[in-house]
């Protein structure tokens, strides 16, 4: 049997300036890398710094938009029209494809940040207004999304390639959804228990909700928060875990 196949990826460049010793360690474990924009966190160098060690490494490249809220790190619901939420889109992404450009790679996919994602998870105009501003930069980039959300049917319904996305490292609510961060359950740090779950999440295609629930969640791809404690350890065991029991680790869109 051909062994499986999976993406680790993780947020990433969210700081100013040259990526610290630890977003490094993190690029060096995992194989796609979504990139803030600015507008939550980061600048343009940390952009085109982050861009430059992502592409040394072979790790694949993504932007990772967000609502304009950097004192809330992008994590607070904001009140932006479908338009509104359309140009944001269309301005983090077209800004991280003209730096990747200039260091002569590309940008493959893009992963809404914090809320903004959160919202597009059920809220299908907002769904709609991401994939309108991806659409707008490049049809051909494809988008990181829930498996069965609104942000996933918006995508495929545009014809990108949607990419299904889990979370390794936080707690799922019986609806599918993650665990509100203000639950002391919603993140996740031991790295044991984050590989041992993710093991067996992408060999049986479910995981237990925080309550205990059976999820059918099919993934390609794993996500480590570049915020979590220790997120280059935990990333680092989840590769491990995953490579020794056969699971191909490489990046979503490699052929």
């Amino acid at each position: 049997m051909m062994p499986l196949r999976l993406d680790l990826n993780a947020d990433v460049g969210e700081h100013d300036g040259p990526p610290p010793a630890d977003a490094r360690a993190l690029l060096r474990v995992i194989t796609s890398a979504n990139i803030a924009c600015g507008w939550h966190a980061g600048d343009p160098v940390s952009m085109r710094q982050t861009i430059a060690a992502a592409s040394v490494l072979g790790v694949q490249i993504g932007a990772h938009p967000s609502y304009p809220d950097r004192e809330g790190f992008g994590r607070r619901p904001m009140p932006l029209s479908p338009q509104e939420i359309a140009d944001a889109v269309t301005h983090q992404v077209r800004a991280l494809v003209l730096i990747a450009s200039d260091e002569r790679t590309r940008v493959a996919h893009v992963k809404p940040h914090g809320a903004l994602y959160n919202a597009a998870w059920q809220d299908h105009g907002v769904a709609e207004a991401i994939v309108t501003g991806i659409v707008t930069v490049d049809r051909s980039l494809a988008l990181y999304a829930p498996h069965g959300s609104a942000l996933a049917a918006a995508g495929l319904e545009a014809g990108l390639r949607v990419v299904a996305e889990g979370f390794a490292d936080r707690g799922y609510e019986d609806d599918g959804t993650l665990t509100p961060r203000g639950h002391a359950a919603a993140v996740l740090e031991s790295p044991r228990e984050v590989g041992d779950r993710a093991l067996a999440w992408v060999q049986s295609g479910a995981l237990a909700s925080r309550t205990g629930r059976s999820l059918r969640l099919p993934v390609d791809t794993l996500c480590v928060h570049g915020d979590t404690p220790g997120a280059a350890a935990i990333a680092a065991h989840l590769r491990s875990s995953l490579v020794e029991a056969g699971v191909a680790v490489r990046p979503a869109l490699e052929d």
